[in-house]
């Protein structure tokens, strides 16, 4: 791994390659916060990606991606002389010191949730109005609702054991299933997002990801679809040609060259 000296070093040039191409390339010169926007949340799925697949090489390129953004962000609000680099860094440290008391101060913690619990009080002395006023409103709904959860769990509002989570689940799924034979779909969304909502607590409490595992089933399932779409180019009929029966073969077939860690034929031909 490289030297602190290093680190620096290779900070420093990136900083100023950004001064070079905002004096000099037209498309740098012509980018606003605005502009950059929807390429910082591409950027931030991109990395979500390769952190997903456990790809270590790609993982160092997105976060390569990333940190040119900030720098980009840190180098507009500098020309607007709002901030710099310097004023994001001083900022994130001065924020990191003063919500780890524990480390910096003279507050003793025993564990994790203690951490958490002094990290929300923290945030509400520093006049937040609500602890759920640091989820952002353009988060995805899964995400966010993890986020929620999360949050006034860090403040002592939450379940005390797993087996409560998993009760209130099927006591939502149960409530679903009436609004299901009522046939009243306003109802059925709301009591379906209940289910939901009550479903990613339960993930919660098993310290599972939920928008990491959908995230990995989607992978999973994409793989397995578009293995069958080539083993039915590769016999000369299209999927709409099959029976379900037909692609079911296929599909049993995919779930073991997936579980085996195997490329199918078809993607080395």
């Amino acid at each position: 791994m490289n030297s602190r000296k290093k680190q620096l070093q290779a900070f420093d040039r990136l900083l100023t390659i950004m001064d070079e191409l905002r004096a000099q390339c037209p498309w740098d010169k012509k980018q606003t916060m605005q502009t950059l926007r929807h390429l910082t949340i591409e950027e931030t799925y991109e990395l979500g990606d390769a952190i997903l697949d456990n790809d270590l090489e790609e993982v160092k390129k997105e976060l390569g991606d990333v940190l040119l953004h900030i720098v980009f962000y840190s180098k507009i609000g500098s020309e607007t002389k709002d901030f710099d680099i310097a004023d994001v860094c001083n900022t994130i440290c001065d924020k990191l010191i003063n919500r780890h008391p524990h480390i910096y101060g003279d507050v003793k913690v025993e564990d994790e949730e203690d951490v958490k619990r002094n990290w929300e009080n923290i945030k509400l002395k520093e006049g937040k109005k609500s602890v759920l006023e640091g989820v952002p409103n353009g988060l995805p709904s899964l995400v966010k609702a993890n986020r929620i959860q999360d949050k006034v769990a860090g403040v002592g509002f939450d379940w005390e054991k797993p087996e409560q989570v998993w009760e209130k689940v099927q006591e939502e799924l149960s409530e679903f299933q009436d609004e299901v034979a009522a046939g009243d779909k306003n109802q059925m969304e709301s009591e379906f997002g209940d289910v939901m909502f009550s479903m990613v607590n339960y993930a919660r409490f098993l310290e599972i990801n939920p928008e990491n595992a959908l995230e990995r089933t989607n992978k999973k399932f994409m793989a397995r679809f578009q293995y069958l779409e080539k083993k039915a180019k590769h016999i000369g009929k299209s999927l709409k040609e099959m029976t379900l029966e037909e692609m079911d073969v296929f599909w049993e077939e995919a779930k073991r060259v997936q579980s085996n860690g195997l490329k199918s034929e078809t993607e080395t031909e």
